[in-house]
């Protein structure tokens, strides 16, 4: 047996033993694993993107063990195994990639991805432009997954720059909603059209997104980390001046965000 084998055999056989033996496993099924099976996957992502290989290997081996943990669910139900789950996806994978296993030419990463939805809707019997598309995706990735579909059958504009152009409009199109229903009062029902603008917005945003291969839920996760960092950063330089951020003024504020964003560069 060879060490791969071995320590996959060996992680089965733990996981069975937890299964049996530990109070808190016992008593899960798989709508409760379920969540932290997608945590372990954003751990994973993070890891990935922060290109942190030591956290991603530990990571992997986390997301790995609830692929285990709900194959034995299933097995459990007599439903099928992890054996049957790598036999299926070891098939679907030749399945959708002829280019590599058949006579099919694909010299490009946009015409494999062609392949695939073709092979989807004529070697897999999925029907409708819109198929397999999970609707509690997160928004983000639902948005992209949706245009992604609708791009298979070509419905997309030319190029990126027809997608930034849209992204202006819609932009253009908010803020002449906002300038009409005016900013709500804090905790209100937002106005209606205003709503649906930005909406808009935000899809037309993931559309440019996905034209530069950019995962968007990714690329905010970012973001939204980055500014933590460089506000608690903000924050610290406040305190050793003897200031208390909060309590600063706008402009303040401002000067020490500033100063932290050039300290990150």
């Amino acid at each position: 047996m060879t060490g791969l084998a071995e320590a996959l055999v060996e992680l089965q056989e733990l996981t069975r033993r937890l299964r049996r033996d530990c109070p808190w496993d016992r008593e899960q099924t798989a709508r409760t694993i379920v969540p932290h099976t997608i945590e372990e996957a954003y751990e994973v992502a993070d890891a990935a993107v922060a290109r942190d290989d030591a956290k991603l290997l530990d990571e992997l081996g986390d997301l790995l063990f609830q692929v285990y943990f709900l194959a034995l669910l299933l097995e459990e139900r007599g439903q099928g195994d992890l054996e049957q789950a790598a036999r299926l996806v070891h098939e679907k994978l030749v399945r959708r990639h002829p280019h590599v296993f058949g006579g099919i030419e694909a010299e490009t990463p946009g015409r494999v991805r062609t392949n695939w939805e073709a092979i989807k809707r004529d070697q897999e019997g999925r029907s409708g432009i819109f198929h397999d598309v999970p609707e509690n995706l997160p928004s983000l990735l639902y948005a992209r997954k949706v245009q992604r579909r609708a791009a298979a059958i070509d419905f997309e504009y030319p190029d990126v720059h027809g997608a930034l152009a849209d992204l202006d409009d819609e932009v253009l199109e908010l803020k002449e909603a906002i300038d009409v229903a005016r900013e709500p009062a804090p905790e209100t029902e937002p106005d209606a059209h205003v709503f649906e603008e930005l909406g808009d917005v935000l899809f037309a945003a993931v559309n440019v997104a996905r034209r530069i291969n950019v995962d968007p839920e990714l690329a905010l996760r970012s973001m939204s980390q980055r500014f933590r960092e460089r506000v608690e950063r903000a924050e610290e330089r406040a305190s050793a001046a003897g200031e208390t951020f909060a309590d600063l003024s706008l402009e303040a504020k401002d000067a020490y965000f500033d100063e932290a964003k050039e300290e990150f560069r």
